[in-house]
């Protein structure tokens, strides 16, 4: 079984957010690192080349058991069209909450958000405190 492509790099997420482009992105993503630390307070680690992830979870495929690996519990990347938003719909009360958020489309697993000006922040906040709560480890670390 092959690994995951995604996981944890030692790379320095600031100069990460420093460099995104264009500058509305990186103003964004700079204050959305700022809001993901306050909820989660921990620090951000860059998952693969443009994921900023906070805290991690063990996971295994529902399709095929033995995929497994590990995942951010929230995380985001101010990627140039739109900002992505993971880890914020995992889970039924995540989910049942995401209308309220404002203006968004979503993926398959993650939300996306042209600008934090089409947002609710307080709804975010509350969407990250239910995804950092999630507590489904299924294997012992």
């Amino acid at each position: 079984m092959s690994e995951p492509k995604t996981g944890p790099t030692d790379a320095d997420v600031h100069a990460f957010l420093d460099a995104a482009t264009p500058a509305r992105r990186r103003e964004d993503g700079l204050r959305l690192a700022e809001i993901f630390r306050e909820v989660t307070g921990t620090e951000p680690v860059l998952w693969g080349p443009s994921m900023v992830g906070y805290g991690s979870y063990r996971y295994i495929s529902p399709s095929d058991p033995r995929r497994r690996g590990r995942w951010p519990k929230v995380a985001f990347s101010p990627r140039k069209a739109q900002l992505s938003l993971y880890g914020l719909k995992d889970l039924p009360e995540g989910a049942g909450l995401l209308p309220e958020l404002g203006a968004y489309t979503e993926g398959a697993g993650c939300v996306y958000v042209k600008k934090l000006d089409d947002i609710d922040l307080g709804v975010l906040r509350r969407l990250v405190a239910i995804a950092w709560a999630r507590d489904d480890d299924p294997e012992p670390r």
